[in-house]
């Protein structure tokens, strides 16, 4: 495993379009182990491909409750709304708050390929409608309804 480079907000590669997971190799498993270490050595709860330099649909999620990866992740179900506190590895030093669903079903592969349905509510369903958005090029800063200074975080 190894840390990789975080891109921050600037760099064109977090503006693009991530290409869909054709075959899951090798490499795309070393890219997994190297976003999870890459977050937890940020303190992140989520990380998507582009944001280390690579345009595939790859996320990781931790909001405390252990590892989700998500290869191809697709938005399949949502309900509610929820505003909240939104921040991003990069985008450093910058929270705003930012209107999502308050419950989400998204469809992915797991790192063998077989596909599966999570489910997330509050916390969950904001990190995975966060990291989807950067597999298409949104950043959090696009969507944010109003800046937050640091006493209010």
């Amino acid at each position: 495993m190894a840390l990789r480079q975080i891109r921050t907000d600037g760099d064109e590669i977090l503006r693009k379009k991530a290409k869909k997971v054709e075959q899951i190799t090798p490499s795309i498993i070393t890219l997994l182990e190297d976003m999870v270490e890459t977050m937890y050595n940020a303190d992140g709860v989520g990380l998507a491909a582009p944001q280390v330099g690579v345009l595939r649909r790859v996320v990781v999620i931790d909001i405390g409750e252990g590892v989700i990866e998500l290869i191809n992740p697709e938005l399949i179900e949502t309900e509610g709304e929820q505003i909240g506190p939104e921040g991003c590895l990069s985008v450093p030093g910058v929270t705003g708050e930012v209107e999502r669903p308050l419950k989400v079903k998204v469809k992915a592969l797991n790192r063998k390929g077989e596909e599966f349905i999570i489910e997330g509510e509050g916390l969950l369903a904001r990190a995975l409608c966060h990291e989807i958005d950067h597999l298409d090029g949104i950043i959090f800063t696009d969507k944010v309804i109003r800046y937050l200074d640091e006493e209010e975080e």
